[in-house]
């Protein structure tokens, strides 16, 4: 009898999904007796809530959001990872902004402003590049998640959390001159991964059709790298994308390197992950990063 799976995506669908599409669209999953359903987020999504609602057995994840999760005493465990970029800090070169020190007094786009979350991550690099820092010598600015709208409208000279795959090629793009600072390189944890997500309960009554289902998403990543312009065609014919659309060209090649055949993570990474958060006031509490990680369907 088939399993029905239903996946809360991060974002809107867009290229880091590829592997789900080729999924469905080859019949891999039907052949392991699984149906998957997409669902995009809605603004004020909690993929969280929605497991516990029984509305969604998945939900694809950052590591910074699974620890904050967890501290947060929310009954999650991440069993495995699909995509590592590289990201961090982006920003506009003709703001004088050559270091992490050059952010000091500038104005910084990040989703939740004037929340912790941005401030935090600008702050560790300043501190990080030698400079001395309060959260109030920043001006934090809300755009969404409309990075490089924001600072091609002037609204904000540097933008945090980008990803190299996605808005440093959408702003370069768009005519912005830009950079940007790697989160690894500044003192902070390297969280521009993604991974999945669920509730220790759905993991243990449903071991069995996760197991499948990562068998499937390697399969898939496997089938990008090898044929490639075939993976490429069929997320085009999937999300009915213009083929000739240079954005979407560009984005989608280079998302396509960023799958990794390694599903598992280290248990070191989420305690310097978790001692980052703590550290900056993001969390109160560190936990044992077997409580929330597991390696056991990542081999």
């Amino acid at each position: 009898m088939e399993e029905k799976i239903s996946i809360g995506l991060e974002w809107f669908l867009n290229p880091d999904h590829i592997p789900l599409i080729i999924g469905m669209e080859k019949g891999w999953f039907k052949k392991e007796n699984i149906s998957i359903n997409m669902v995009e987020p809605e603004e004020h999504f909690d993929a969280i809530n929605e497991i516990k609602k029984g509305n969604m057995d998945i939900a694809i994840t950052e590591p910074l959001h699974l620890v904050e999760d967890r501290a947060n005493d929310e009954s999650v465990i991440g069993f495995s990872r699909f995509l590592h970029t590289n990201g961090g800090v982006m920003y506009v070169k003709e703001k004088g902004i050559t270091r992490p020190k050059d952010l000091i007094g500038k104005r910084i786009q990040y989703p939740g402003a004037p929340g912790l979350g941005g401030l935090a991550i600008v702050k560790t690099m300043v501190e990080s590049d030698g400079g001395v820092c309060k959260l109030e010598d920043f001006i934090p600015v809300n755009n969404g998640f409309y990075h490089s709208d924001a600072l091609l409208e002037n609204k904000a000279d540097a933008a945090t959390l980008i990803f190299q795959n996605f808005e440093i090629i959408e702003a370069k793009h768009k005519g912005l001159d830009v950079e940007y600072f790697a989160l690894k390189d500044w003192g902070i944890p390297d969280f521009c991964q993604l991974i999945f997500i669920t509730s220790p309960k759905i993991l243990r009554d449903r071991k069995s059709a996760i197991a499948r289902f990562l068998k499937v998403i390697r399969q898939a990543i496997d089938f990008i790298y090898e044929k490639p312009a075939e993976a490429k065609d069929i997320y085009n014919a999937f999300t009915n994308m213009d083929k000739a659309d240079p954005l979407s060209n560009k984005i989608t090649d280079a998302t396509l390197p960023c799958f990794t055949y390694d599903f598992s993570m280290a248990y070191e990474y989420y305690d310097d992950l978790q001692i980052w958060l703590k550290k900056s006031g993001k969390i109160n509490k560190i936990i044992d990063p077997k409580k929330y990680w597991t390696n056991e369907l990542s081999q």
